[in-house]
């Protein structure tokens, strides 16, 4: 099992990082901001224009297998490093030969799918129990209802097509009821449907920064276990998307990204100061923000479950790893379904 171990984020503009030994060092203005550890590190994720890696670090995270990735200010991907392609070849044309089997690709899609359908619906019945006053608003309990039944529509689709059309009715169904769980009481924190590219509200800024750093995780995960982050089962093929990554998100939006969005508008941690919004209506998180955000994930990710098709206790960090070698067993043949991750209500 791969150690859970950190993703150092740099939110510096114009930072410089290099190697200092056996450690990584963030450089700004000519002053040194951090030292870390590489062999405490899974990966890097630099967020600016401006920022500088030396090719003595991205040698030393290759040899690591510290994944080193780039994003705009706003947490927009731009590219990776890597050294080159790893993993077994078996097992990756196990995943290609898969991905181009309709009924191997449809049975992984449904799974993912089902997951997160049922994990939506899962937080939004532990809402209404651990708040009974909203209980009282028909439009949520009947969200339950509906999303129950888009879950049962998922375990008999026939293609990719109507599950994808599921798929985005739930998605509507639970963005909704997402809208209605917030309970800040700023009318400019409130969420008015699913907006992106760009976002045009501070919910929705939220949610596609927190979708950056879960993608990134997942990234990580399937290349970590030697799969190909770029083929995917559910999510169709294009160039630069990583389609397995975006896969394997699904089960994981709900409880992680989207639960923790919640977190930080239900408990304050987020202000309208917090964002700002550009010429063209969108709406982005300022950069000391990104902080608060960045450190609420960080400790997210350090919270224990049992996980339940293993029975064993992990961090919930460490859920995409080892859902990645759960699939990468699927491939091989070592099971005879990919049992995607599904939380407890």
């Amino acid at each position: 099992m791969k150690q859970h171990l950190n993703t150092l984020f740099v939110t510096l503009e114009g930072a410089y990082l290099r190697k200092d030994g056996a450690t990584v060092e963030v450089r700004h203005d000519g002053e040194s901001q951090l030292r870390v550890p590489l062999h405490n590190l899974d990966g890097i994720a630099t967020f600016g224009w401006n920022t500088t890696v030396t090719t003595a670090l991205m040698a030393a995270c290759g040899d690591a297998g510290v994944s080193l990735s780039y994003h705009s200010p706003h947490g927009k991907f731009l590219a990776s490093t890597t050294s080159g392609v790893s993993g077994n070849i078996v097992l990756r044309r196990s995943q290609y030969r898969a991905s181009d089997e309709p009924v191997r690709a449809l049975s992984i899609s449904r799974n993912c799918i089902a997951a997160k359908i049922a994990n939506s619906r899962n937080l939004l019945q532990r809402q209404l129990r651990d708040h009974p006053e909203l209980g009282e608003r028909p439009e949520l309990v009947n969200a339950v209802a509906q999303l129950k039944n888009r879950l049962g529509h998922v375990r008999s689709v026939s293609g990719h097509d109507s599950l994808r059309g599921i798929e985005g009715e739930a998605a509507k169904l639970w963005f909704g009821a997402l809208a209605k769980l917030n309970r800040n009481s700023d009318h400019a924190l409130q969420m008015n449907g699913r907006s992106r590219r760009p976002p045009m509200d501070p919910v929705n800024a939220l949610l596609s920064f927190v979708y950056v750093l879960l993608s990134h995780d997942c990234r990580s995960a399937c290349e970590s276990v030697g799969l190909d982050p770029q083929c995917g089962f559910f999510h169709k093929d294009r160039p630069g998307r990583h389609s397995l990554a975006l896969d394997l998100m699904e089960e994981f939006r709900p409880v992680l990204a989207d639960r923790l969005v919640l977190t930080l508008l239900n408990r304050g941690q987020v202000s309208r100061r917090d964002f700002e919004t550009k010429e063209n209506g969108a709406v982005i998180l300022k950069p000391d923000s990104r902080k608060t955000v960045l450190t609420a994930w960080q400790e997210r990710k350090r919270d224990e479950i049992v996980h339940p098709f293993l029975e064993e206790k992990t961090t919930i960090g460490l859920l995409p790893f080892i859902q990645a070698r759960i699939l990468a067993r699927y491939l091989r043949g070592d099971l005879d379904a990919y049992p995607a991750m599904v939380w407890k209500s």
